[in-house]
């Protein structure tokens, strides 16, 4: 069965539009976690436009589930407030400061030594460590050898060919990455676009998915059709599989 962890940010980018604290990212976490989702992901960017370290430490606190932190390791904040709290997961991802969203994976052609021993730090502090990476089979055996747990498979691309009605051919794309990760002993992940159109078709077709991080799709819905029935369907979806 897929796990189902769901994406706090935009929860938080809505709250900091006022002084008042709501809506709670705390609150929200309670709700998606009595609807059936399996963790919890936030990805702490350096100018807090969203989630906040408050938040991360008061996630902390209170999950009994799977806590998934995204984040740039080359941010020294960032790699400290991980060693803090000790989330279940640690997904490190290549962005910049500028960066709207995430949009791409490492690469460990020229990035291998740098991640290494963050990697093995990480380890150290209990921590279980995925890297975000582009569909790329080959790509995959110099993660496993940099020392990653995971792979999450960066799915933007897939989400606008699914979109643009050329579905077969992502899917094999992503299916052919995924078997390549787990014939080199990595876990396999997913996240970024995935909603609840897309979602079956990926999990149904791409092997060994163990966990998809869905946020922006899955808040978008729940304006619709409220959080709690949202996290449901999403997670549904998930167990079909």
């Amino acid at each position: 069965m897929t796990s189902l962890s769901v994406n706090l940010n935009k929860i938080a980018l809505v709250r900091n539009s006022r002084n008042s604290g709501i809506p709670s990212v705390t609150r929200a976490a309670t709700i998606c976690i009595d609807a059936g989702a399996d963790g919890i992901t936030v990805h702490p960017r350096p100018d807090e436009r969203h989630i906040r370290r408050s938040d991360v430490r008061e996630l902390r606190q209170m999950l009994a589930v799977e806590f998934n932190i995204e984040g740039n390791p080359l941010e020294p904040a960032f790699l400290d407030l991980v060693r803090e709290v000790r989330p279940t997961q640690c997904t490190l991802v290549p962005d910049d400061r500028n960066q709207l969203t995430s949009d791409h994976g490492w690469n460990l052609a020229t990035q291998a030594e740098t991640l290494r021993p963050i990697i093995a730090d990480l380890h150290a502090h209990g921590i279980r460590v995925s890297l975000f990476m582009d569909a790329d089979p080959l790509a995959m055996t110099a993660a496993k050898a940099v020392g990653a747990d995971r792979v999450e498979l960066y799915t933007g691309p897939y989400a606008e060919e699914f979109h643009a009605g050329h579905r077969e051919e992502s899917l094999k794309r992503y299916a052919t990455a995924a078997q390549a990760a787990l014939d080199a002993g990595l876990g396999v992940n997913a996240g970024h676009d995935l909603n609840l159109d897309n979602l079956g078709p990926f999990l149904e077709h791409v092997p060994g998915v163990l966990e998809v991080s869905i946020g922006h799709a899955l808040i978008a819905d729940a304006l619709e059709i409220g959080l709690t029935e949202t996290v449901r369907r999403y997670a549904a979806i998930c167990r079909a599989k």
